[in-house]
């Protein structure tokens, strides 16, 4: 049962996909609890599970057995629509791949969610203005995605995942379309709203990104291997 700190809870976990004739056991008996304001890294080789937890507890995607618990609420028996609430409301997504829409300009982009949630035109704008000051981005506002450099890219995309001021960001390998010094500016941006109370949750293969959480958990064949978190001197 996930306490008053506890932001999620993941209790008897399971998922099982069907390739042809053989069953993949994505997930098998995953017990985890977050905590508000934590940063976590997940990791572990191909295959392991890292991006079905992160597509679970982003409801992406449904367990076959187990309950999840968001901010104490009972996630898995929501219809469709209702968890599309949640997650738009409660949960920001950051990919590899930016996932921006190409005919949108940065500014467009980063109103999407809002726009979708039904909030009013001048909030909107008023929360967008603030976005594209805070990410650096007011003189790439009117930009396309094909117009921006990839760390540019990545700015717009974090900042759409956080305008709506989600509960929790779940970033899947947000540095791997990036070079180093690039990518080393998009952790900065993370590490700063983790910083600010935001819950950051990391899949990673870069063992340098995952040694900078101060709470690392490694997966193999569907379940976690370990869970460790490390005093905050420790954390580099």
């Amino acid at each position: 049962m996930a306490d008053a700190e506890s932001l999620i809870a993941l209790n008897g976990i399971e998922r099982t996909f069907y390739l042809g004739d053989s069953q993949v056991h994505a997930l098998r008996n995953v017990n985890l609890t977050i905590s508000r304001g934590e940063y976590i890294a997940v990791m572990g080789p191909s295959g392991s599970g890292k991006s079905t937890l992160l597509n679970l507890i982003g409801l992406l995607d449904r367990p076959d057995a187990g309950t999840y618990q968001l901010e104490g609420r009972d996630v898995t028996t929501l219809a469709p629509d209702e968890q599309a609430k949640v997650r738009s409301e409660r949960i920001g997504f950051i990919f590899q791949s930016f996932h921006l829409v190409p005919r949108l300009t940065a500014a467009a982009n980063i109103e999407l969610p809002l726009t979708l949630a039904g909030m009013p035109a001048a909030e909107r704008t008023k929360r967008v203005e603030q976005a594209l000051k805070e990410y650096g981005l007011m003189d790439r506002a009117q930009h396309r995605p094909n117009e921006l450099s990839g760390g540019q890219r990545q700015r717009v995309a974090i900042a759409r995942a956080t305008v709506q001021r989600p509960a929790v960001l779940l970033a899947d390998e947000p540095t791997g379309n990036l070079d180093r010094v690039t990518g080393e500016e998009v952790v900065r941006l993370l590490e700063a709203l983790n910083a600010q109370g935001m819950t950051l949750i990391v899949v990673t293969h870069d063992h340098a990104l995952g040694a900078r959480a101060r709470r690392q958990i490694r997966m193999e064949d569907g379940g976690i291997l370990s869970d460790v978190t490390r005093a905050p001197d420790q954390a580099t």
